[in-house]
């Protein structure tokens, strides 16, 4: 009788993890993965990451309504002169409205040139990719595109050039 009792139990374990996703880890990306590639086409600009390699490069996801990621990305925006080595940023915002986006990125006096908007929102593939469902991120690459640090503040930047 007794071993009956592990059998189930061991059956009902293997029966409750057959069906997790398990080539999708649920922590997103993590320092020392490559970042996945992605093209960005809006109406300024045509930008691929790809392109910015041999570069520091920050990227910045974010949207309007999400105050944290907001001030984190403005305030990175912000820190970009004055580093110890150039880096270029690739801000994306999830705003499912591009009048939206605009008004942020000149309340927030942004560089123009960093800003992307992505009005998919949530739904975007680019926010699938990155595995933004548990909040905004921002992941700094080295020159090889290899993600060196995530969710880092401003004050933090700097160091990691070093």
């Amino acid at each position: 009788m007794k071993h009956v009792r592990w059998i189930f139990v061991a059956v009902l374990l293997f029966s409750l993890t057959a069906f997790i996703d398990k080539a999708r880890p649920t922590s997103g990306l993590s320092v020392g993965n490559a970042a996945p590639d992605f093209s960005l086409t809006d109406s300024r600009t045509d930008d691929c990451l790809e392109s910015l390699k041999g570069n520091y490069v920050l990227l910045s996801f974010w949207a309007s309504y999400d105050a944290e990621s907001r001030v984190s990305n403005t305030l990175l925006d912000h820190a970009l002169s004055g580093l110890p080595q150039p880096v270029k940023m690739v801000s994306v915002s999830f705003d499912e409205y591009n009048s939206i986006f605009s008004e942020t990125v000149k309340q927030d006096r942004l560089e123009p040139s960093h800003c992307h908007v992505d009005t998919s929102g949530r739904d975007s593939e680019l926010f699938e990719t990155y595995r933004l469902e548990r909040g905004f991120n921002n992941f700094l690459l080295d020159k090889n595109g290899i993600i060196i640090a995530k969710n880092i503040t401003a004050d933090q930047l700097a160091g990691y050039l070093k």
